[in-house]
Order: structure tokens, then sequence, then C-alpha cells
């Protein structure tokens, strides 16, 4: 079990900003993709002696309301129609998609993603599932990791229950606060009792996980206040927790310019929030997962973490390593073969991509040995803590001590601050260190050397 330490003096000194290492190379490094350049991976997927089975993502980028500390790509509208016409561009994409992989390759995992998924009314919820399973092979065993993001003001008990007829089977609610002047503050009331019903709903239709996403660092928020919200949502008992930090970045995110920033916790605050909130969380019997997350020990994800088979991708902390990432809709960002690649970030030029014919990829990278080579450090070391330089070794026929050299002698400090020790070959970072992971593998992103790009990431902490 993977236990942690939280040493103040220690956060404040390393609070950088640094990627949250959803991928490597990262988003920022993307450069010039093409739709052509992505096909040719597609395909090249498909020639694997046993090709991968595949993991769709969908983005759907509405909002009926704004909550004000959003950095979602999202489109704010009460009009429905908006969703028909997305719905109607995203359907050819899914033709287009799916025409580049053999038809056997099953769906392991289904996500939507957004904005909020349940913007969609029921009969739109249904006609994108059948429109996915006429295309893609999906499971009808519900063995398989189908989750959807719940705004629980949006949903009744009738959308969970379709929901569960569809084929999703793990659900994931916004709370982020249950203060009313915190929710006041950032434009989102939403009652406790609708969130419990909602959850209570999840269960009766046999979830078989549900989470709760919590933020710490919002305006009017109190070390007494988040107390109450975390005995609240642990006494709702949910499988996955995620304690997501709030980054204030105004100049880059319109909505967060109705925050008031003199509302804000001071930063001495927001650390003796988050303190509290892991001692809480901890002494509940969640386990961390790594990052911003806990769970139950039973859990997938705590399971998956133990067994070693614990993988991080855009979506966050997942048990399915061996798929191909198939993302779809605006922005979205899909892994497959050897390249990360992303459609266009507004509707307009990817409506007009698809108006043309073709795939709205306009950003993405192939991958060099080097990146891959770097991608399995970062991916072990946020996944399990540790990794063994013996096995990169192995992996990638290199000499560890020679390849990294300058990040090993750059580890010296962290090695004498105690965030993370080696003994033989094996790295490994200890509990004092496991809040500071993002630190740790910085100094094993090439990306970051090349260009001043941590400005465009959130603090660690």
């Amino acid at each position: 079990m993977k236990s942690i330490s939280f040493d103040p003096d220690l956060i404040r000194r390393y609070d950088i900003a640094g990627p949250r290492y959803t991928s490597y190379p990262t988003a920022v490094s993307f450069k010039d993709f093409s739709a052509t350049d992505y096909m040719s991976q597609a395909r090249q997927s498909n020639e694997d002696l046993i090709p991968l089975p595949l993991s769709l993502y969908f983005h759907i980028p509405f909002c009926a309301t704004v909550c004000f500390y959003c950095a979602c790509n999202k489109i704010v509208t009460k009009n429905r129609e908006q969703a028909s016409i997305y719905l109607a561009y995203l359907f050819r994409e899914i033709e287009l998609q799916a025409a580049l992989y053999d038809p056997d390759r099953c769906v392991k995992q289904l996500h939507w993603g957004g904005g909020t998924p349940t913007f969609l009314n029921h009969e739109q919820i249904v006609t994108l599932m059948t429109k996915t399973r006429q295309h893609f092979n999906l499971l009808t065993d519900d063995s398989g990791d189908y989750s959807i993001e719940i705004d629980p003001r949006s949903v009744s008990a009738a959308t969970i229950q379709l929901l569960r007829e569809q084929g999703f089977n793990r659900f994931s609610l916004g709370v982020q606060d249950i203060d009313e002047r915190v929710q006041r503050a950032v434009n989102r009331l939403q009652p406790t009792e609708q969130t419990l019903e909602i959850i209570q709903t999840c269960r009766a239709q046999g979830a078989k996980s549900i989470s709760i996403d919590l933020i710490y660092g919002l305006p009017l928020q109190t070390l007494a206040g988040f107390s109450q919200t975390l005995d609240t949502v642990i006494a709702w008992s949910p499988d996955r927790i995620s304690l997501f930090n709030y980054a204030h970045l105004p100049t880059l995110f319109m909505p967060q310019r109705r925050i008031k920033s003199e509302e804000l916790p001071s930063s001495e605050e927001k650390l003796h929030i988050l303190q509290h909130a892991v001692q809480q969380l901890t002494t509940a019997g969640y386990v961390y997962i790594g990052m911003d997350h806990f769970a139950k020990p039973t859990d997938e994800l705590a399971l998956a973490q133990e067994q070693g088979s614990l993988h991080r991708n855009f979506q966050g902390y997942t048990t399915h390593a061996d798929c191909d990432l198939v993302a779809m809709g605006v922005s979205a960002i899909s892994n497959v073969a050897d390249c990360y690649s992303q459609n266009e970030k507004t509707t307009e030029a990817y409506y007009a991509a698809l108006d043309a014919g073709h795939l709205a990829v306009t950003r993405g990278i192939t991958l060099t040995e080097d990146d891959h080579i770097r991608r399995y450090i970062i991916q072990q070391l946020t996944c399990q803590f540790a990794v063994d330089l013996k096995a990169v070794e192995h992996e990638f026929e290199i000499k560890a001590a020679n390849y990294f050299k300058s990040e090993l002698e750059q580890l010296a400090s962290m090695q004498a601050d105690q965030l993370l020790e080696i003994k033989g070959s094996t790295l490994t970072i200890t509990p004092r260190g496991r809040f500071l992971v993002r630190n740790i593998c910085m100094v094993f992103d090439a990306s970051l050397k090349q260009a001043s790009t941590t400005q465009r990431f959130s603090k660690v902490i």
C-alpha cells in the first residue's frame, strides 16, 4: 500500500509550475500534424501481430451554465439545437475514424467527457451510443470500463437508468465544494440532497465505480469549511475522490475573471486545506494513488497500482494501458501507435474539416525513440512511484547511467531532500516525495529543456 508524508516546508520550496503528465511529450510540444499523418499511424496500429484493443473518448463541450473556475474547452449555451448540429458532425467523424481500424478490435474503454456530457437529452444519448455500436466493436457483457462525467444538476434518476442501460458502468460526479458561499462565488449552486440522490441512484443501478471531483483553493474556502465538505463526501463513500488544485489564470481562461482574487485563500491557507484534506482522506481509509487521486483499497485503481499495471492518460489514471486511444470531438486528443494527435479546438474549424470530407486533426507529434524511453520512465514514476532502470535498459537497449547522466546528477538534490532514493538500479519516490512526483518527472522531461513552457502549466500543488 502506498503511504504518503506531507511536509509543508518541502512543498513550499518545490511548488513550481509543471505538467500533469497525462501524456509525454505533453500537448505544448505538439506541432503541425495532418489527418494524413494520423491515418498512417492508425493503419500501422492494425499491423501489430496482436492489434491492441481500443479506448474511445468523446468530447461533449456543452454546458448550460458556466462555472467560473472552469478551464475546459466548452460552449456555454441553453440552445439545445447546438448539440444536435454538433452530433451530426461527430457522427461523420465516427464513420471516418472507424473505417481506419479493423472491426474486430474490441473497445475495452469508453469515456464521455466535457463540458457536460449529460447536456445531451435522452434521445441524443441513445443515438450517439447506437452510432458508436454500429461502427465500433463495443463489449456487451459489462466487462469494459465505460465511464461518463456527470453534472448532478443536469440528470434525473431516469437519466442514470438510461445511461446504465446504454452500457455505462462508471460515473464521475462534479461536486467541487458543498459550502453554499463557495458555490455562489463560482456560480455552481448544487444542493447536497441532489448530489446524494444521484449517487444513490448510480449504486441502485449497479455502478461499478463512483468518483467525486473536488477542488481546493476556490474563493471563500476555509480550512473548517472544506473539512465539512470532506466529511460529507466521505460519508457518501465514493470509490474514488479527485482533489484538484484550483489554478487561478484569468488571463488564459475568461470565466475566471469573474472570480474575485481577494476572495481566494492565501497560499498558506491553501496549503493547510490540502494538508488537512490528505489527513482526512487517508484516515478514512482512502489510498493515495498519485497526483490528485484517492481511491478505496478495493478499487480497481488501487489494485492495479499494487499489481504494477496502473496507467495514466488524458482521462487521468486508468487500468487500461493496453489500448490505442481514439478521441473524437472538438479539441480531443488521440494516442495511437507512435503518435499523439489533436483535433481542431473550435467548432467552426472542426465542422469545416469534416465538411471537406476529412478528419479534423490539426496538431500532434510522432514519438521518437527518446520520447518512448522518457514516457516509460514518467509513466512508471506517476503510476508506481518507482522505476527500475535495469528494466529501462533491457526494454530500450541503452545504458541508463550514460543516457541519463545529467538527469541523475540533477536528482541528487532531491535525493538529499529525501524525495527519492536510489538503491541498485531502482529509483523509488519516498512517501515524503509523492506529492512532488511532477517535479521528479520534470527532470526527465526533455521538452522542458528545449523551451520555456512552464508558464503554461499550473503549479504542482
